[in-house]
């Protein structure tokens, strides 16, 4: 998937950085180079992490909520978020990544003795290393599971289709809403996000979910959050999920401070004012319930990764049969 130049460069076409390399050189990402007139995968297959997480962990809390997704991740990264969460290994070149090799089939046994009923592909960014992730999703797809990404949504429109026919749900990272956030904050841009996001949205069968990470006095603001609320309802509807989360000191922005609880409280406001049905606050115990936004009944209730749904039928409220939004267990693990 490269295209080239005259030049003995090329261009990789995964992203919108579409970083142009001489033999040998690696892109932005560190994930990326240049080899025999193409832009490949470092290393293919090398992954950081692997692990069982509870799906409400990536999160999705309308995608078989309870159930278990096999999660996968690698080293590197298309942006360069100042106050990287995941540094370790997503600000890690894949050539100096100290990891292991497995191979699709392995990942599928390994979810199915577990019980998973998806496969996530999370942790770093799983555009830069998209070869693998289809290649295993296929696998995913053969042995009847799902297939769910964790993706910050960075991505070139050729490479969002090839990527995502052969993913069944995501959790898009909205980092801010605004180009110069994007620019000072990610070194990317906000419109490829967007059109991602809207991409999925129209996707026939496919499941999103939305995170924002606040940021103390950086995405925050009551300006930013009502313009990023009311895209959100204008261009995806009032269904989707959105998770709003707070971010802890760290990489290149320890001197900011931990995201105030009152913070979530008032983005939330602000969310449901909006007119968004479905709105989590992260790591505040409570804030994570499914509700029924027509009656106001406990649908499904969570505590920490403990998930219990108690108020649904099928997929209706239980007490006055409003239709809830999302995949659950009545559904097949694949394209709903």
């Amino acid at each position: 998937m490269s295209e080239s130049l005259a030049q003995p460069k090329v261009i990789c076409p995964i992203c919108p950085h579409a970083c142009s390399l001489l033999p040998g050189q690696t892109g932005i990402c560190g994930a990326r180079h240049a080899v025999d007139g193409k832009v490949v995968e470092t290393s293919h297959g090398l992954l950081s992490s692997i692990h069982v997480d509870p799906v409400e962990k990536k999160p999705l809390h309308h995608y078989y909520p309870g159930s278990g997704a096999l999660s996968i991740g690698a080293f590197g990264c298309n942006l360069k978020c100042r106050g990287c969460q995941n540094a370790s290994i997503s600000q890690v070149r894949a050539s100096d990544g100290d990891g292991f090799y497995i191979k699709p089939s392995e990942i599928v046994d390994i979810a199915i003795s577990h019980q998973c009923r998806s496969v996530a592909y999370t942790y770093n960014e799983p555009i830069i290393w998209s070869e693998f992730a289809v290649e295993t999703a296929h696998a995913v797809r053969e042995a009847g599971l799902g297939n769910i990404m964790v993706t910050a949504g960075y991505v070139t429109d050729k490479t969002r289709e090839w990527l995502f026919e052969s993913m069944d749900a995501a959790n898009v990272d909205l980092k801010g809403f605004s180009e110069e956030f994007y620019k000072t904050w990610a070194k990317a841009s906000l419109g490829p996000v967007l059109e991602t996001l809207e991409y999925l949205h129209q996707l026939p069968g496919f499941w999103l979910e939305i995170t924002t990470l606040l940021i103390p006095g950086i995405n925050d603001s009551n300006s930013m959050l009502e313009s990023e609320f009311a895209w959100i309802v204008e261009h995806l509807g009032v269904d989707v999920p959105l998770h709003l989360s707070a971010f802890f000191p760290a990489y290149k922005a320890t001197e900011i401070g931990s995201t105030p609880v009152e913070t979530l409280f008032r983005a939330q406001s602000l969310a449901e004012k909006a007119g968004i049905r479905y709105v989590y606050l992260g790591n505040v115990p409570g804030m994570v319930n499914t509700k029924c936004p027509a009656c106001g009944s406990v649908l499904i209730e969570r505590h920490g990764y403990h998930t219990r749904i108690c108020g649904m039928k099928d997929d209706k409220c239980a007490s006055c049969g409003h239709a809830i939004a999302g995949v659950f267990v009545t559904s097949s693990p694949g394209r709903h």
